[in-house]
């Protein structure tokens, strides 16, 4: 071999090795792009300030004053159902009213039963009960986590004449992680219904 080809070969080689060297330092100092969690607009929730909804409805509750009620004027409506509007967050809390007459089962049966019809699309279903024998007040809460239609159902009853149910509804798709605090916020307020809740003879 030609000392010159030997020399061009030598210098091929090295320099072959080097730029490979190079590209392997260089790439393993490129920053890497690991994709950001996606983020939610903050959510301004006021500080809790309550009222007394006292009207004609065989019942009465404190209610947040940030919320409207509504008569609900659905074709299934009857008499005593209302809406607990909450027009900042698109939300409502369904109430609907049914005397209680010999059904009394039924209505339970029937209620819990609407609560598990969501376990379809939960994570978990987590229960909660109220009792206050001084006002006659036996209630259930439904915590529906994950992307349920309704993250919240509840049901209160005196045992003998009264049965009220409520169920939390968005004018939005369901999304857990978004509307995480607004769920929590209207959860505490749906509690207080339910511990300020008093019966009409």
């Amino acid at each position: 071999m030609h000392p010159i080809d030997s020399t061009m070969t030598h210098f091929v080689k090295s320099f072959l090795f080097i730029f490979g060297a190079l590209l392997v330092l260089v790439a393993g100092c490129r920053p890497s792009h690991t994709p950001k969690p996606r983020g939610y607009f903050r959510i301004e929730l006021p500080e809790k300030q309550y009222v007394l909804l006292d009207s004609t409805m065989p019942y009465r509750f404190e209610y947040s004053k940030y919320a409207v009620i509504e008569t609900d004027v659905s074709h299934k409506s009857e008499p005593g159902w209302i809406n607990v509007h909450y027009p900042s967050y698109k939300a409502r809390v369904h109430l609907s009213y049914k005397p209680v007459t010999n059904n009394l089962y039924d209505l339970l049966e029937d209620n819990i039963r609407l609560a598990y019809n969501h376990v379809v699309k939960a994570d978990a279903i987590d229960e909660h009960l109220f009792i206050n024998e001084v006002t006659d007040l036996y209630a259930m809460m439904f915590e529906i986590k994950g992307d349920a239609a309704s993250p919240l159902q509840f049901l209160a009853t005196d045992s003998a004449r009264h049965f009220l149910r409520g169920s939390l509804y968005f004018q939005t798709a369901p999304n857990r992680d978004s509307l995480a605090p607004v769920i929590d916020y209207i959860t505490e307020d749906v509690v207080h219904l339910i511990e300020t809740l008093q019966w009409k003879d």
